[in-house]
């Protein structure tokens, strides 16, 4: 895709090698999944429940030793540390939610202020957890982005569509693909941004489907709860 710029022809940033994005946006969202897993009561976590943060700090003081500033080396040490951590990351959110949806099926009895507070703690972690996974695998991860080593998108970004309307060096970076998972968290469904390959239309379904079963398990015994107070 190309585009006229002052009677030139210029290549999108995302189609070009560029020098790659900051690191600090995902190591963020890192730390604030990890205060928000510790946030949980410990009925809501594995048995061992600093096991998961712990080994979540520790792989991103990895990524952040070796590769601190910008995400623009391809390397396999890397690239397989950075998989590991979503899918750790990934892996404490779905325990998560399983043991919510249990326990609220289960009829368990919780106050609804703490149901509350639980249910965001992890519709928040669903959020940044996802926003993690699309941001690591979208054209092979923000390393292969930022070397241009792979010409086809798996989302489909309105400035990619329309890229007359859009600054010449725009590509995607970690705040679009969390904006990417906060609205499909909240619409259940693709917005502006599209699915294009199978694995990411099957990632947003999963994601669609464990925020909706914690909403609406959430809000319906929260109501019931008030009710009967």
């Amino acid at each position: 895709m190309q585009m006229k710029d002052e009677g030139t022809t210029h290549r999108p940033a995302w189609l070009r090698r560029t020098r790659g994005e900051h690191r600090w946006p995902a190591a963020l969202a890192v730390v604030v999944v990890v205060v928000l897993q510790l946030m949980l009561p410990d009925s809501m976590v594995p048995q061992a429940r600093y096991v998961l943060p712990v080994l979540e700090i520790v792989l991103l003081a990895a990524l952040m030793v070796a590769n601190p500033f910008r995400v623009d080396r391809e390397s396999t040490v890397l690239r397989g540390v950075s998989l590991a951590l979503t899918v750790v990351v990934g892996l404490s959110n779905g325990w998560s939610a399983v043991l919510l949806v249990l326990q609220l099926v289960g009829g368990r009895s919780v106050g609804a202020a703490e149901l509350l507070e639980v249910g965001a703690a992890i519709w928040g972690t669903n959020v940044l957890a996802f926003a993690m996974v699309y941001w690591e695998l979208d054209r092979g991860g923000p390393a292969a982005r930022a070397a241009a080593s792979r010409t086809y998108p798996d989302f489909l970004f309105a400035q990619m569509q329309t890229p007359e309307l859009a600054h010449p060096d725009w590509e995607p970076y970690f705040a679009d693909y969390l904006y990417l998972s906060f609205t499909n968290t909240t619409a259940f469904s693709p917005t502006d941004v599209l699915p294009l390959s199978r694995w990411a239309k099957m990632i947003m379904m999963i994601q669609a489907a464990i925020a909706l079963a914690v909403v609406v398990l959430v809000v319906a015994r929260a109501v019931n709860v008030l009710g009967s107070a």
